[in-house]
C-alpha cells in the first residue's frame, strides 16, 4: 500500500492556469462546460472562428491537391530545417512581395505553426528582464496570455471607436517608458474588424520610430476585407521601423488545422539582425516544433496556383451569412444593428443601458469582420452581463457565443460569428430569439 502521508515534490505549473484562463480557447471551454447534456438538438458553435467544419467553406481543390502531390512526391518525410522548408519560405516571400515596395528574400522568412506560434516567437525574442510590450485594448488576448507566460509586462492602448477603432497614437506615447520595446498591431482587426488606411499606418510606424520600438504586425486576416478601405501590409513601413509581420494560410485558405503561418523580418535596413532580434527568433526556433514538413512542402503550389475566383467565392459566401446575421439580429428586441456589416466572420454585441444619446446608437467596424451591436440588458430579467448571458444560453439553448469581457477585455460586449452554415446560423439566430423571449422584462 502506498504511504498517504507521502510527500511529493511536483505540482501543477500554476502559471500555465492562470495565463490560459484570458486566452479564447480558455473562455470557450468555460462556456462550452455549461452544455446541457440533456439537449438533443445539435450545439450552434457561433463562438470560435473557425468556418472549415462547413461544407460552404472547403478550402481550394488547390490546397487540397497541394498536400497530396507532397506526400505523394515522398520530399517531405523528413524533419524539416529550423527556420522552415527553403521552398516554402521563398513562395511565402514571393507572395508577401506582391504588396511590398522592396523585396523579401527567402532569409527573411520564418516558418511556424500557425500564427500563435509566430507570436510566441515574436514575444519570446523581444523579451528581457523589466521589458513590456504595448497592446491594443480591445484585441486578441492570446498576446496577453503568452505575455503572461512570458513575465513580459503588458500596457494597453485603446482603439477608438468613433474613429474607426483607430490607434489612440497620443496615448502611445504616454504610456511608453525606457523599457517600452514593442507595439501589436492587429490590422485587419480582431477583434473589432478595422482596416486602417496607408496614412494611419505611417503614423503608427513613425511613433514607433520615435520611440525607439519594434512594430509586431499581426496580419493573419490580410485581404479579408470587402469594403471601401484595401489592406495594407505594415511591412510597407519597414523603412521607417523594423516590423515583425505575422501571418497564415488559416483564414484565407479556410484551413486553420493546418497549422502553417510564418513570421516575417520586415527590415530592409538590417536593425533586427544588428540587434540580435534575429537571432533569438532562430533560437526559439532551435527549442521548439516545427509544422509539419510536408504541409511546408505544398505551400508553394497553394500560394502560387489558388485563383482569385476561390477568394471571391469566400467573400461573397461570408457577406450572406452576414446579412443573415443582420436580419436575424433584429428580430431580437435586446439587440441593436443598425447596419449590416461589410466584413468576413463576427458580430459583436454589447450589454447597455440606453440613454436618450445612446438609443439606436452603434459603433459600426465597417471593414473586415466585427459590426459593433449593442445588447440592452435592462429588458432582460435575470442577465447580469455579458458572461451571464453566455453561460445562461450555452445552457438552455446550446448555442456557443464568446463574451467578449473575458476573451478581449470588452466588459459587457459579445462575439458571434457567422461564418457558418446558413442553416446552422439561421437556427442559432432562432434559439437566441427564444432565449430573449424567455428571459424578457415583465412590463
Amino acid at each position: 500500500m502506498e504511504n498517504s502521508s507521502k510527500q511529493w515534490r511536483f505540482e501543477g505549473n500554476k502559471r500555465l492556469n492562470s495565463a490560459s484562463a484570458i486566452s479564447v480557447r480558455g473562455v470557450l471551454d468555460l462556456v462550452i462546460g455549461n452544455l446541457s447534456t440533456d439537449d438533443p438538438r445539435p450545439t450552434i458553435p457561433l463562438g470560435n472562428g473557425d468556418p472549415s467544419q462547413f461544407a460552404c467553406f472547403r478550402t481550394s481543390t488547390t490546397a487540397e491537391e497541394a498536400i497530396v502531390d507532397a506526400v505523394h512526391s515522398a520530399k517531405y518525410n523528413g524533419y524539416a530545417p529550423t527556420v522552415g522548408v527553403l521552398s516554402a519560405r521563398r513562395a511565402i516571400a514571393n507572395y508577401l512581395n506582391r504588396d511590398l515596395p522592396y523585396k523579401l528574400s527567402a532569409d527573411d522568412i520564418y516558418v511556424t505553426s500557425g500564427c500563435l506560434q509566430a507570436i510566441e516567437v515574436a514575444l519570446a525574442a523581444i523579451n528581457r528582464p523589466g521589458a513590456n510590450i504595448l497592446l491594443p485594448r480591445p484585441g486578441f488576448t492570446f498576446y496577453e496570455s503568452r505575455a503572461a507566460y512570458e513575465h513580459l509586462q503588458v500596457r494597453h492602448f485603446d482603439l477608438l471607436p468613433d474613429r474607426g477603432w483607430e490607434v489612440d497614437v497620443d496615448a502611445i506615447e504616454d504610456l511608453a517608458d525606457d523599457n517600452t520595446v514593442a507595439i501589436v498591431i492587429i490590422n485587419p482587426g480582431n477583434p473589432c474588424g478595422s482596416v486602417y488606411s496607408y496614412d494611419h499606418l505611417k503614423m503608427v510606424a513613425e511613433t514607433a520610430r520615435k520611440l525607439g520600438i519594434l512594430v509586431i504586425a499581426d496580419e493573419v486576416y490580410g485581404h479579408l476585407t470587402f469594403g471601401s478601405t484595401p489592406f495594407v501590409p505594415m511591412g510597407i513601413f519597414g523603412s521607417i521601423v523594423p516590423v515583425l509581420s505575422l501571418g497564415s494560410i488559416s483564414k484565407r485558405w479556410v484551413v486553420p488545422g493546418w497549422r502553417l503561418g510564418w513570421l516575417v523580418t520586415s527590415d530592409p535596413n538590417g536593425i533586427l539582425q544588428k540587434s540580435g532580434i534575429v537571432e533569438s527568433i532562430t533560437g526559439f526556433l532551435n527549442i521548439s516544433t516545427d509544422p509539419a514538413t510536408f504541409i511546408q512542402g505544398a505551400i508553394p503550389q497553394i500560394l502560387e496556383n489558388t485563383k482569385d475566383d476561390f477568394f471571391s467565392k469566400v467573400i461573397v459566401t461570408l457577406k450572406e451569412a452576414a446579412d443573415k446575421c443582420f436580419d436575424g439580429i433584429r428580430e431580437v428586441p435586446c439587440l441593436t444593428c443598425p447596419k449590416k456589416p461589410e466584413g468576413s466572420m463576427f458580430v459583436m454585441v454589447r450589454p447597455y443601458d440606453l440613454s436618450a444619446e445612446d438609443r439606436g446608437h452603434v459603433y459600426i467596424a465597417r471593414y473586415l469582420h466585427i459590426l459593433q451591436v449593442k445588447l440592452n440588458v435592462s429588458l432582460l430579467e435575470d442577465i447580469s452581463d455579458d458572461l451571464d448571458f453566455c453561460m445562461k444560453l450555452a445552457k438552455e439553448e446550446s448555442v456557443i457565443i464568446v463574451p467578449a469581457g473575458m476573451a478581449f477585455g470588452m466588459k459587457n460586449w459579445l462575439r458571434i460569428t457567422f461564418a457558418c452554415e446558413i442553416s446552422a446560423l439561421e437556427d442559432g439566430l432562432r434559439r437566441i430569439k427564444a432565449f430573449h423571449q424567455r428571459h424578457v422584462r415583465k412590463q
